[in-house]
């Protein structure tokens, strides 16, 4: 999808989509409606090989071998050639098990020793984060209402890190930290966006964004901001020293001037 649907178009496209894979903060997959169990994805490898595919989901192809060497590395080419195969026909049975012998796959793709995860009909939460903020940019200066309102569906989708389950695995780490990233600034954004008219929301904006990231200073003066806002000046001052403590155990360094500034306006100095 281009970047020029509005998000109504981003929102529709779940709502039309017969294969639908969240990512963010856990792992399901829905065929028209319908989870599909752990039973019926059998081995873990199966579900791993779903997994890796849907995270290189914007090359165009990966080689079998290519496949095998990232996800069973410790697999000789004849062992990872069988569950390359096995877990192909798990994913096919999983999720097409009315499919006829022969009949071609929906929604994986195979062209020669390559595979892909199809695009159509295919939706995934991953991907519509990344559409809902790349249209929050084009939107940011030109209509600041409708950039917010991009945002809270953006941060709404981000249920929590991608693939969970997959935290030690390291070809899920560069998307992880891409998309955690991204779902900070977004908070961030957001909170900022709503300092003025709900500073509760971005307390809790600034908290989420350090759940994620507890040495992410931009979101200690966020919720400061918003708690000087509210004449919360205990709080402030906690947030200040949580601040402080977190930065100094974690690099040896103190928070930046900026930071101190609002404490120091909020202490009167």
């Amino acid at each position: 999808m281009s970047i020029d649907h509005n998000l109504e178009d981003i929102k529709r496209s779940k709502q039309e989509a017969s294969l639908v894979i969240e990512t963010l903060g856990g792992f399901h997959v829905f065929v028209n409606g319908r989870e599909i169990s752990s039973k019926e994805w059998g081995r873990d490898k199966t579900v791993q090989l779903i997994q890796f595919l849907v995270t290189a989901r914007h090359r165009r192809g990966l080689h079998k071998e290519q496949i095998i060497d990232r996800l069973w590395e410790d697999s000789t080419v004849d062992e990872g050639m069988r569950d390359l195969k096995v877990a192909l026909h798990g994913i096919n049975k999983a999720l097409e098990p009315n499919r006829k012998p022969r009949e071609e796959a929906k929604y994986i793709i195979r062209q020669g020793v390559t595979y892909q995860l199809s695009e159509k009909d295919v939706w995934i939460d991953a991907e519509a984060f990344d559409q809902a903020l790349a249209l929050e940019s084009l939107n940011i200066n030109e209509n600041p209402e409708k950039s917010k309102q991009i945002l809270r569906y953006a941060t709404e989708l981000y249920k929590g890190s991608y693939l969970p389950n997959r935290a030690f695995d390291d070809w899920t780490a560069t998307e992880r930290e891409r998309l955690q990233l991204l779902a900070i600034n977004a908070m961030i954004s957001l909170g900022e966006s709503t300092l003025q008219s709900n500073p509760t929301e971005s307390i809790r904006l600034a908290q989420e964004a350090l759940i994620i990231d507890p040495t992410w200073e931009e979101a200690y003066r966020l919720q400061m901001t918003a708690y000087a806002l509210k004449k919360n000046r205990p709080q402030v001052i906690k947030t200040y020293q949580i601040c402080s403590k977190v930065l100094d155990e974690e690099f040896g360094i103190d928070p930046l001037p900026e930071t101190k500034r609002i404490y120091d306006q909020v202490m009167g100095i």
